[in-house]
């Protein structure tokens, strides 16, 4: 949410920046503000920020990570540089 409202468009971030995966596809612990779930070793998480220009477009980026107890480890790896390589 800084690095968004640094560039003036936190506002078009409408909604959590992320929650668990496993037996559902939305589940806890859900990553917006007010929680305070602990995150614990063994969880699948997505971070998936995104802003939103109603009636316009929608973008959204979204990567999963397995939690250890060392940290997180990525677990999608898609290349990060822009642009579209339609062959």
């Amino acid at each position: 949410r800084a690095v968004l409202a640094r560039h003036g468009v936190e506002e078009l971030f409408i909604h959590g920046s992320g929650h668990g995966i496993g037996l559902d596809i939305h589940e806890a612990p859900f990553f917006r503000p007010g929680n305070s779930q602990k995150l614990e070793a063994g969880m699948v998480v997505t971070l998936e920020p995104g802003i939103y220009c109603p009636g316009r477009l929608g973008v959204r980026v979204e990567d999963d990570f397995l939690v250890t107890n060392e940290g997180g480890v990525r677990l999608s790896h898609l290349p990060r540089e822009p642009g579209l390589d339609l062959g």
